[in-house]
């Protein structure tokens, strides 16, 4: 008999449309006519299943004639269905500018029924027509010298108003070629940063809409911006980079409307633009802002007709701007949140360094920048105060080799005097910067409440948390949550602090997994995954490439990248795992389909051609500093073992999406492949040809042997490879996210504990033993002796390499989706090493999951939560049982594993060493 259903005050957050972010204040601005509609659940009710939803919609347009018609009858629509995720939109298609005011209420198999919830939805401008010929506005040809960094501009336009906005119909719809910072009536609107994100601008250009009623007024009003270069015209890439890759004219794109009619747009009479204390701005190196240039309310309506420059400016007056043509891009409205500042840090220490050098401390490697607490008590004009950012300290003073040419530095001219209280406040407007330490010159009596660190990063929802009693492997997890944080700007980046700052596909493609349990990510990685596809069908011939948006088309080697141009098949299977979204396999099923068919270059066999170059286990332990891609894992092995697996891969992803002809295809293809990897890479007992971690590990996961004797002998010869290195990681990108897994469920829990616990490097916990606070690209980025690595690629912020937080989360903490958007849940904690206790919490598509645990004496004590309309399969020692939503505690008998610790193999002539895992 099942168990009785009980209702404990079940009710619905979260409630949104597609993957846009949820507002409180106001409606959801949306890009699409037919959203789909999802509700999380919360409350502990037993065994709660939804067994229909009601859904209320109340249209209504922004424009004037439809206010003064009456208002559309409310819709009610009730369907049979236990999906609370991503349903289907009820109604008729909506307009642009069209308006729903939505209401849900789920009911339960017991008759019971949630309190309703709401939000209210906007559609913007869905047509290109609808903008209605906006053009561009920017400064005049000459101004911006082709090969010179594009000085920021501000650009404004005053118009009128009979009367101010009524019931919230005050729109902006807003764009730039570069960076915008936009402002009404001398007001900033929104709290977007680095608006409007990196895209692939010969593409996709987003477009942000901001209700703009508040800010209006009766008679004249003055709408007006601050554009920068960003990454549309500025400098990009490592080597000394290129400037203008998209473009070489920055501009403003913008239309206001109230009640669906034109106020003002760009392009026309009326635009003018001054220069303001932005002497240059630059991702990489930094802003320059002298005080003088200040204008004061240049965006108010009491200035419109004045320029405000102090007397000692050196910016230029107001002047007629030019109007050029509108992008050909498509324009999109972004489900992915904004870039935001997210967090402040206070300066924990004031360092002088051996050479007389004033450093802040913030404790915490960080990416955004810092903001001036208080002015400078004393300043002369023409001071300069310059802060320069690093990661790390060497040899006491701030190291700065890493960046490679990057300045990183921002500098303050100040005005003197009384002129320089501007600066309280102060703050860099489009830039950011990767670092914990930072040089301060030119401030005399600087003190650590003057300075903050401000973080910003795309605001993405926090989803998944872990802790344990083990507190390095905590830190190792806050390192790895930080260093996603910091490299999720816009686009997921590889380091945020160097020359570089790009959207690398296969660091994204390993960690893909984790970052989708740790954070939101379904609209900021599909948005991602958009520009991706666009990019390899359009400009790459079938080939992705291994940086989007692509930025280095100009570097040689746009060829067949396997584990990096497999992005376009493994993260949408993964973003699908995590949020149950048929729609991005489909989005992106023609991208995976051609790198299948067109795009991997392939011997007669089927496998990759071996003349290829091909990255493989990239970043191998034992790469020389100079050449990272010398690994001990034969790079073609690595290339078509992903193979097979990716074509097996899209065979699923076939199958789901009905595509039954093509899904039959490619598991025959897979089939066949696999057969070639065994006959070229897997003797008849089971070694692979490159005896490595990796090799074993990758033919263990993608189950490339021919039968259940070679891959018992495979995992033998792994778990004897593990000992030999003494439990020091062996492997690169392509092994690392996989070895501890593979171990587990090859038997060898206790190796895979005794790898995670390891201190000395290469190991996890060596850098959090040298005082990290982010993941490193290396596994020495920093050596023993506090010298930073010889290698030219040495970043202190790099996430690749904590994708190890994902057996934190499943095997530690004990939670894996068993079906996509975790509607069935696995929760299987595995304890081990010398961890005693463990907390994990994941907020799904469904509501909060969570596993605690502990051992207490020869007792394990767990407690499970799982949401309403979810199951979940218990799996413990002596026990498995599958659950229904509610909370559930166990107490089961537990026996220690006789196998721990491992012991490393002992030559008879080798020195004894010391254990070097850490308890």
């Amino acid at each position: 008999m099942p168990a009785p259903t009980t209702s404990k005050g079940v009710t619905l957050s979260y409630l949104t449309a597609d993957h846009y972010e949820p507002c409180a204040t106001g409606p959801i601005f949306i890009g699409t006519p037919d959203p789909r509609l999802t509700w999380r659940f919360k409350g502990d009710a037993t065994n709660w299943v939804q067994k229909s939803y009601e859904i209320r919609v109340t249209r209504r347009s922004l424009t004037k004639d439809a206010k003064d018609s009456k208002e559309e009858e409310q819709e009610s629509y009730t369907v049979q269905s236990d999906q609370n995720v991503l349903v289907p939109w009820p109604s008729q298609p909506l307009a642009s500018r069209e308006r729903a005011a939505i209401s849900v209420r789920a009911h339960g198999s017991d008759g019971t029924a949630t309190p309703w919830s709401s939000i209210n939805l906007e559609v913007t401008l869905l047509d290109r027509s609808d903008w209605n010929n906006t053009q561009v506005v920017t400064v005049p040809a000459g101004i911006h010298k082709k090969e010179e960094t594009k000085r920021p501009f501000h650009i404004r336009k005053s118009f009128s108003l009979a009367s101010p906005p009524t019931d919230d119909s005050a729109r902006v719809y807003v764009t730039a070629l570069g960076l915008y910072e936009l402002e009404i009536n001398g007001a900033r609107v929104g709290d977007h940063l680095f608006a409007p994100g990196w895209q692939s601008y010969k593409h996709h250009l987003n477009y942000q809409t901001f209700d703009v009623s508040a800010f209006l007024r009766e008679g004249e009003n003055v709408v007006g911006a601050c554009v920068g270069e960003g990454w549309y015209a500025g400098s990009l890439g490592f080597g000394g980079g290129r400037r203008n890759i998209y473009g070489e004219r920055i501009g403003l794109m913008l239309r206001m409307e109230v009640e669906g009619e034109e106020v003002v747009k760009t392009g026309g009479d009326g635009w003018e633009w001054s220069f303001g204390p932005l002497i240059s701005s630059q991702i990489y190196d930094g802003e320059v802002y002298d005080v003088r240039g200040v204008k004061n309310g240049w965006s108010s309506s009491s200035s419109s007709r004045s320029t405000t420059n102090n007397a000692n400016s050196n910016s230029s007056s107001w002047s007629p701007a030019e109007t050029v043509p509108a992008p050909t891009a498509r324009l999109i409205t972004p489900e992915s949140p904004p870039v935001r500042e997210t967090e402040r840090l206070p300066a924990l220490d004031i360092i002088t360094t051996p050479s007389g050098k004033t450093i802040l401390d913030f404790g915490q490697n960080l990416v955004g920048w810092c903001v001036f607490n208080n002015a400078p008590s004393t300043t002369r004009e023409g001071q300069e105060i310059v802060l320069r950012h690093a990661e790390v300290l060497e040899d006491g003073e701030l190291g700065v080799r890493p960046l490679r040419v990057a300045k990183c530095t921002d500098i303050v001219i100040c005005a003197g005097g009384e002129g320089d209280k501007v600066l309280e406040g102060w703050q860099p407007k489009f830039t950011f910067h990767g670092f914990r330490y930072v040089q301060v010159s030119g401030w005399t009596d600087l003190e650590t409440i003057d300075i903050s660190a401000v973080v910003v990063h795309s605001d993405l929802e926090r989803t998944g948390f872990f802790e344990c009693s083990h507190e390095k492997l905590n830190q190792l997890h806050r390192n790895v949550v930080w260093g996603w944080r910091g490299n999720s700007l816009s686009v997921p980046t590889d380091c945020p602090q160097r020359d570089e700052r790009l959207g690398w596909t296969g660091d994204l493609q390993v960690f893909a997994p984790t970052a989708s349990f740790l954070f939101n990510t379904a609209g900021f990685l599909s948005g991602w995954l958009k520009d991706v596809a666009v990019e390899q069908l359009v400009d790459g011939g079938g080939v992705p490439p291994v940086v989007v948006p692509n930025v280095l088309q100009h570097v040689p080697f746009h060829s067949p990248m396997a584990v990096w141009d497999d992005v376009t098949a493994l993260t949408p299977w993964d973003l699908h795992q995590a949020f149950d979204d048929k729609r991005i396999l489909r989005d992106q099923y023609e991208s995976m389909t051609v790198w299948l068919d067109k795009g991997i270059k392939r011997a007669p066999n089927g496998l990759y051609d071996p003349a290829l170059i091909q990255l493989g286990d990239w970043l191998d332990p034992k790469a020389p500093a100079d050449d990272p891609a010398d690994c001990r894992t034969d790079s073609h092995l690595v290339a078509n073992a992903y193979l097979v697996h990716v074509t097996a891969t899209v065979s699923r992803i076939s199958e789901i999406l009905g595509e039954d002809k093509r899904a039959k295809r490619y598991k025959d293809d897979a089939e066949r492949l696999k057969r070639e990897f065994v006959k070229e890479y897997v003797s008849e007992s089971g070694r692979m040809v490159s005896d490595s971690q990796t090799a074993l590990a990758l033919a263990i996961q993608f189950d490339l042997f021919s039968n259940e004797g070679q891959r018992q002998h495979a995992a033998e010869r792994l778990a004897a490879l593990v000992t030999r290195e003494k439990f020091k990681v062996a492997t690169g990108f392509a092994g690392t996210p996989i070895i501890l897994h593979t171990l587990c469920n090859t038997g060898n829990l206790p190796l895979a504990y005794r790898m995670l616990q390891e201190s000395k490097a290469p190991s996890w916990l060596y850098a959090v033993l040298m005082g990290s606070t982010t993941m490193w690209e290396r596994w020495d980025s920093m050596l023993p002796d506090g010298k930073i690595n010889p290698g030219e690629m040495t970043s202190f912020n790099h996430y690749a390499l904590g994708s190890v937080a994902a057996f934190m989360h499943s095997v530690i903490g004990g939670l894996s989706p068993l079906s996509p958007g975790w509607k069935k849940i696995l929760v299987q904690p595995k304890p081990g090493g010398t961890v005693t206790s463990a907390k994990t919490r994941h907020v799904g598509p469904y509501g909060e999951i969570s596993c605690e645990w502990e051992i207490r004496g020869d007792k394990l004590h767990v407690s499970v939560a799982v949401p309403p309309n979810s199951t979940a399969n218990v799996v413990l020692p002596g026990l498995t049982e599958d659950i229904g939503s509610g909370k559930k505690a166990y107490v089961v008998d537990y026996e220690r594993d006789e196998r721990w610790p491992p012991q490393p193999f002992k030559h008879p002539f080798m020195i004894p060493g010391e254990d070097t895992f850490v308890a």
